[in-house]
């Protein structure tokens, strides 16, 4: 289980797309805390570190002056750049709880389809998973080196460990590993697409015509 990291966060007396411009200019991230029947808040918490620490850390604690809380990291809102973070949203959590998360998928090792002139294509990034919060892992590994061309990996082949069970459907697709198209030459590319012969007879018949006009004259 990962270290449980704390954010110091202050209540927002104004919520708004202006006052969020204003928390944003003073150094702070808007966000809410919401979840387990309770009231959301609005708050605020520093923007120092905060893009690398929510990208590591999926359970956090966070404190609104006395009061202190497990939350998880459910939903992250970038700019337009997609670079910085300008909205973060917390869902309250137990401990004790089951919750369904999505992970991001990491592929490790080189295919052996890649020595055979294959690649690999990668057709999900992420899986839904179903564990208790403190379980969450931070990415699911999936090796590929066994995988040759023509081969698939399915959600369903992941060997996932016991703590952990899978939301998404066994069906879908992760990865597979098919042929690099050969680049065609201009020849080649000429040869699929003749000029058609009635054409040239035809530019050949208007020349003719044209000389003998012009020897008429």
């Amino acid at each position: 289980m990962e270290k449980v990291l704390l954010l110091k966060a202050e209540i927002r007396e104004h919520t708004g797309s202006k006052h969020a411009a204003k928390v944003r200019e003073q150094g702070q991230i808007p966000a809410v805390v919401y979840g387990h029947k309770k009231e959301p808040v609005a708050i605020s918490v520093p923007h120092q570190n905060l893009p690398q620490i929510l990208v590591r850390h999926r359970l956090v604690d966070v404190q609104i002056g006395k009061r202190r809380e497990k939350v998880i990291i459910k939903a992250l809102q970038y700019d337009y750049l997609g670079k910085d973070i300008i909205h973060v949203d917390l869902m309250r959590v137990d401990v004790a709880e089951t919750i369904k998360v999505t992970v991001p998928v990491e592929l490790k090792g080189v295919a052996k389809g890649t020595h055979e002139g294959g690649i690999i294509e990668e057709h999900t990034d992420h899986l839904e998973i179903e564990c208790r919060v403190t379980d969450i892992p931070e990415t699911i590994v999936v090796l590929v080196k066994d995988i040759g061309v023509g081969d698939a990996l399915h959600a369903g082949d992941i060997q996932l460990p016991e703590w952990l069970r899978l939301v998404t459907a066994p069906s879908t697709l992760l990865v597979t590993c098919g042929l690099v198209a050969a680049a065609k030459s201009t020849e080649e590319l000429e040869e699929e697409v003749p000029i058609a012969p009635e054409v040239i007879g035809e530019e050949k018949e208007k020349e003719k015509e044209e000389d003998e006009s012009s020897e008429g004259k």
